[in-house]
């Protein structure tokens, strides 16, 4: 391989148009505004969530604007064999995928003693083993083609940083932060891309429905806290735009916001300032968990 290919990769997917683009967790969120601004780009959809209604009216959404869903079916990405029953089906209906985004997730947080096995468990399948099913089940016919693509993992600012409370969602998403930057080296040599996606505040609705084991969210206290996420949250659509402009420019780690961007600048340049600054946001956690204890 020459010196220019070991250190330039040309972007294997500059455009959307007229590619085959799997989303999953396309029924809200993120997920939902990645579908639509894909299909405004011209991108043929393959759309997957766990919530059929919502799917459907997304789908819905979709084709009243012009765009075009090839095939959409609800389902479990932490279930294995539905997965594979599910590539199978995308395989002889609609072909092989140029572009993988992996979406979906769940959230919950609390602190260890107040963390119960089901969280720990949730966090991995759904999170980890969702999109590593997702992989197993439709890179390799990339890789067969041999006409490039790209993947997209979508981890988290629990992905970077060491956020209070975030244990078990971050094992999810440090874990597929790892399994991203392998296979960012591992598929170069088939022209894949592979993007890492780390938002920051999202204002999507797994804010308002994720479980915060240990804390009372309708305490006064806590709801202020939460108001004030609301208030530096970026919009999904801020989010579907980044992740785009990210697989048409090649990009490894995408960011949503400016503060995740400066955090993990500031993590990897300034450890122990950074380190007394995650001390005192876990002591400002553990103050409001004390009204409830």
């Amino acid at each position: 391989m020459a010196l220019k290919e070991l250190v330039v990769m040309k972007p294997p997917v500059p455009t959307l148009r007229g590619r085959t683009v799997l989303i999953t967790g396309a029924a809200s969120g993120i997920g939902r505004a990645t579908a639509l601004a894909a299909a405004r780009d011209g991108a043929r959809l393959v759309l997957t969530d766990l919530r059929a209604a919502d799917l459907d009216e997304v789908v819905a959404e979709i084709a009243s604007s012009g765009g075009t869903v090839a095939l959409h079916r609800a389902g479990d990405v932490s279930d294995y064999d539905w997965v594979v029953s599910f590539a199978r089906e995308v395989d002889e209906q609609v072909g092989t995928m140029d572009v993988v985004m992996n979406v979906a997730g769940i959230s919950a947080w609390g602190t260890v003693e107040n963390l119960e096995h089901r969280h720990w468990r949730a966090m991995v399948e759904v999170n980890l083993m969702g999109p590593i099913h997702i992989i197993e089940s439709f890179v390799p016919q990339m890789v067969r083609r041999g006409e490039g693509g790209h993947l997209v993992n979508v981890s988290s600012a629990a992905g970077l940083l060491a956020l209070p409370w975030h244990a078990a969602y971050s094992a999810s998403k440090f874990g597929i932060r790892g399994v991203s930057e392998v296979l960012r080296m591992d598929l170069r040599r088939h022209n894949i891309g592979v993007s890492v996606v780390c938002p920051g505040g999202v204002a999507t609705p797994l804010v308002g429905t994720v479980d915060i084991v240990g804390i009372d969210k309708n305490d006064p206290k806590v709801r202020k806290q939460i108001d004030n996420f609301h208030k530096i949250a970026v919009t999904p659509e801020k989010a579907a735009s980044a992740i785009i402009s990210g697989v048409e420019k090649n990009k490894f780690i995408v960011y949503t916001s400016f503060d995740t961007r400066f955090g993990y600048w500031w993590k990897r340049k300034f450890a122990l300032p950074y380190e007394v600054v995650m001390r005192i946001a876990n002591n400002r956690f553990s103050a409001l968990a004390r009204p409830r204890a």
